[in-house]
This record gives C-alpha cells, structure tokens and sequence, in this order.
C-alpha cells in the first residue's frame, strides 16, 4: 500500500475503474475505496479529468515497473518456447490478481482515451526491458524489421488478453507459441 497520498488515491481510482467502469469512477467513490474522509480525492484532484489523468500516470508507471522487472529478472530468451514462456507468464499476470484488476482499468483508459487525446499521449507503449528482450530475440533470429514485428507481436497478445478478460478464461502456451512462430516466420 502506498504511502504517498496520490499513489494511494490513484490506485483506489484504479480500482474504483476496473471495478464499475467508467461511470462508476467518481470522487466520492475513490474517497470510499481509498478509506478516506469525504473531500479528500476532490481537495488533491479538482476534476474528474485530473482524477482520471493521475489514474492514467500511475497505471503507467506500475506497467512499466512490471515490465522492467520481468525483462531484467529472467533470462534473455534463446529460444522460441523461452519467448512463448515468457509471454505466457506477462499473459498469466494480467488476467489474474491485481493484473486483471490493471488490465481492466487500462483498457477502460484506453477507451476514454478517444474523448481524451491528453489521455492516449499518457497511454502510449514505451520502451521497456521486456519490449527489449522480444525485440531483441526477433533480431537475433534474423526476424526483418524487428522493431515492427516487436510491435506486431506485442499487439497480438495484448488483443489476445483483451479477448480473454472480456469473454473469460486463460491464456494457453500453445495460442502463445503459435503468436511467436508467426512473428518469426
């Protein structure tokens, strides 16, 4: 649990999000799920665009965390099936615990990220330790133009984790392993 008030409050927004949806996330909602006094989310964030752009920030930067963690703690990837495992294990984290609780608050941002231009500049994927290791397994397997197929790649599992956290269910290895092998072939 954060220490810091605005952490504290972006991750209740996070949270009042994935749970009720965009309409659901007000400033008394947040003040409620954070446990704190009436006022306490409109006196650090005046408007429901402020409140909405902290919530984007955050979810932002635990992404990015996740992401740097899990390219710099495991292995460089060798093979196609360390690749699949890998991806596996991102698709795993985001459709159980606090993952399925970010991916939902993300693609609800992303949504709001229509109305919101300011919102999608936030929401843009940015360079990380795991894009790397993809990137970088592509090239060294003489993938052309892996920077694109990186972002192919990537693209087609975050469809593939959408597709399931909205209809249920997991990610297998083996629809991972065929998303792998089309990047490579």
């Amino acid at each position: 649990m954060p220490t810091d008030r605005r952490a504290l409050l972006a991750d209740a927004a996070i949270t009042v999000l994935a749970e009720t949806g965009a309409r659901g996330l007000t400033h008394r909602a947040v003040d409620r799920a954070a446990n704190l006094p009436p006022g306490t989310t409109s006196a650090y964030y005046r408007t429901r665009q402020a409140l909405l752009t902290a919530l984007v920030r955050r979810l932002v930067a635990l992404d990015q965390a996740e992401l740097q963690e899990m390219g710099t703690q495991a292995p460089a990837p060798r093979t196609a099936d360390d690749l699949a495992a890998g991806i596996v294990a991102l698709a795993e984290r985001r459709l159980t615990g606090d993952g399925r609780r970010r991916s939902l608050a993300r693609y609800a941002c992303a949504i709001e990220s229509v109305h919101h231009p300011e919102l999608r500049e936030i929401l843009v994927p940015r360079e990380n330790a795991g894009r790397r290791a993809v990137q970088d397994f592509l090239t060294a397997h003489g993938v052309p133009d892996a920077e694109t197929r990186t972002v192919t790649l990537l693209t087609c599992v975050d469809g593939l984790i959408f597709d399931r956290l909205v209809n249920g269910g997991g990610v297998s290895a083996e629809e991972i392993r065929q998303l792998v092998t089309a990047a490579l072939s």
